[in-house]
């Protein structure tokens, strides 16, 4: 029986090209749902549930924390951006590739907000595991929208959130939603699914269930 040729490999330059192109569009939408544009589907409001890690302590002068209070009011992610057509953008535009590094850059040193350094803070947020599959999880990022850090880019480093709960848990899992609850502190931290610019230690986590 005939051997069937092996497929042909696009040259390393031109599959680089693209994947540069791809991931400025990736990013863009990205940036795009950490400012809740109006044009995205707008995501369900999560409704708490019972709290299943962990036995919920009261902590003083607790403060609910948007994910805007996380970024300095005059930073813009699109900023990299600003001035690229992405219509006019071929696979092999040498632009993609430079605004992909810039942007990539630009995220990772994204300013923190230093107000909520040691604040009691409680968030909500979707999860991103640490630990490995099917094991109980305590590290995790929480971030703003569904698909970060696992079907798009991971947002800027503000708004990255590194928790580790006060004990394990199997009631959540990647991509569920959980309120978060702990002290804040505005701690760079780097990850193998992204950077985090804060982070919450010995957190108390609630299941949170979404109405459909």
């Amino acid at each position: 029986m005939p051997r069937r040729p092996a497929p042909r490999r696009l040259p390393r330059s031109v599959r680089v090209a693209a994947f540069a192109t791809a991931g400025v569009l990736a990013l863009m939408a990205a940036g795009q749902a950490f400012l809740g544009k109006p044009a995205q589907k707008a995501r369900p409001q999560p409704v708490a549930a019972p709290a299943t890690s962990a036995t919920l302590a009261p902590l003083p002068n607790i403060e609910t924390v948007a994910w805007e209070m996380l970024r300095p009011k005059d930073w813009d992610p699109m900023k990299p951006f600003q001035g690229l057509d992405i219509a006019t953008l071929e696979d092999d535009d040498p632009r993609a590739q430079r605004a992909l590094e810039e942007a990539r850059a630009y995220w990772q040193d994204a300013p923190m907000n230093p107000a909520l350094d040691g604040r009691a803070a409680r968030m909500t947020g979707y999860v991103v595991s640490l630990d490995g599959e099917g094991e109980a999880i305590r590290e995790f990022l929480l971030v703003p929208y569904f698909g970060a850090c696992i079907h798009t880019p991971p947002p800027p480093a503000n708004q990255v959130v590194h928790v580790v709960a006060s004990q394990p848990s199997r009631a959540f899992r990647t991509m569920d939603v959980v309120t978060v609850s702990g002290t804040m502190r505005v701690k760079a931290s780097q990850t193998m699914m992204g950077d985090a610019g804060y982070q919450l230690g010995g957190a108390v986590v609630e299941t949170v269930k979404q109405p459909f």
